[in-house]
């Protein structure tokens, strides 16, 4: 399961609506002592969900192998903010685009690190 986030492969992040619809989005996503990290802005309909309701899904696929995949199911807990959710984007910046600082900043946003703690794990080949 490590490679799935150790490397640059998208993962595809499933919260809850209120309405217990799933909502999916694409993140950038890291590991951490066992823990998957994501990235978001406070106020984003997956932080909001997930504020809500902490329980989650993710889906990747190697980025060399469509055919190897893992899904995870769990519950974030854990949301930190902050110089370290500011710095972790600029990590996964480097990681993904190359990039020493995220572009991607709008004006007034804050940043959130969600920290997911994995209970159900299937990877296939």
């Amino acid at each position: 399961m490590r490679k799935f986030f150790e490397s640059k492969n998208l993962v595809f992040l499933s919260s809850l609506m209120e309405d217990g619809s799933p909502h999916v989005t694409p993140t950038w996503v890291d590991i951490e002592n066992g823990n998957i990290v994501i990235n978001t802005a406070i106020g984003r309909i997956k932080q909001k969900n997930i504020s809500r309701d902490p329980r989650i899904a993710l889906s990747a696929v190697d980025q060399y192998n469509q055919y190897e995949m893992v899904t995870v199911r769990g519950k974030v807990i854990e949301q930190i903010t902050g110089d370290a959710a500011e710095k972790h984007i600029d990590k996964l910046a480097k990681k993904y685009i190359g990039k020493d600082k995220f572009p991607g900043w709008y004006n007034g946003e804050e940043r959130v690190i969600l920290k997911i703690k994995p209970e159900k794990v299937f990877h296939m080949i």
